[in-house]
């Protein structure tokens, strides 16, 4: 099972045609998926747009009332799909967002790393159609502004937020302390992600894809200044634990017990 996780805040316009594009690439790419949409608080009609999606799709809509923020979403989403899995050695969950920045066509090269092997393969983006020169240096300086508090050997972006996952990889990360694993929001909240999940993933793969900015109807959210002082702040509250050691990392897996066996 491939779960596609997805937070959205006020993402109305885009979050129903981004799913049925996700539908339209699985239709080519038979595999059996789990949509899995986080409605943040949202005050559009982001609840009646995906409301007929649940009714046509393998859709779960998970509802905040009020927002709960980017750090707390992503965590649920991907919390959700490593509880609901009965085959986490087999089972991976890719996050993306719903404003068309990650675009749904590199869903099929995601899984195949996640197939051939990978554990975790994170999307590094670049920036197609972002008029702000502000926000291209942002992104391309966060490593920095995160202070070296999250270092993952062959990934440089560390703030992409598209991302998969094989689940073992984050039941053990989740297991490793106490909820909320993530105390970082924000862009850094992606870094903190690919840092604690990378502590447990025999193999990290990388691959280029370009975020379109500039096909969302709305603004963009984020002011430059503003972007690298949140950076900056929030990399203080990274507190990742040691590294696993590879050997170690290798040494934890699932109990045997209904996967034993399972093929990819």
């Amino acid at each position: 099972m491939i779960y596609v996780c997805i937070p959205s805040h006020n993402e109305a316009p885009t979050v129903g045609l981004l799913l049925w594009k996700i539908r339209q690439v699985f239709a080519g790419f038979p595999r059996e998926y789990q949509l899995v949409v986080a409605d943040d608080g949202s005050t559009d009609a982001t609840a009646e747009v995906l409301a007929p999606y649940a009714r046509v799709l393998p859709l779960t809509v998970l509802t905040h009332q009020h927002r709960e923020g980017y750090r707390r979403t992503i965590e649920e989403l991907l919390r959700f799909a490593a509880d609901r899995t009965d085959r986490p050695r087999r089972d991976c969950a890719i996050l993306m967002h719903a404003d068309f920045a990650h675009a749904p066509h590199y869903l099929p090269d995601l899984v195949r790393r996640i197939e051939s092997g990978a554990d975790m393969v994170v999307a590094e983006g670049s920036l197609g159609g972002e008029s702000s020169r502000g926000r291209r240096m942002l992104r391309r300086f966060a490593p920095m502004l995160l202070r070296g508090r999250v270092r993952i050997p062959g990934v440089n972006d560390l703030v992409s937020g598209f991302a998969a996952f094989r689940l073992v990889t984050l039941r053990n990360a989740f297991r490793e302390g106490k909820p909320p694993m993530l105390a970082a929001e924000g862009w850094a909240a992606n870094a903190e992600l690919l840092g604690r999940a990378s502590r447990h993933a025999r193999r990290i793969e990388s691959m280029p894809v370009v975020e379109r900015h500039d096909l969302r109807p709305r603004p963009s959210r984020l002011e430059a200044w503003a972007g690298a002082r949140e950076l900056w702040r929030e990399a203080g509250r990274l507190r990742l634990p040691t590294p696993v050691p590879a050997r170690a990392a290798a040494a934890q897996v699932e109990p045997a017990g209904v996967e034993a066996g399972a093929a990819s």
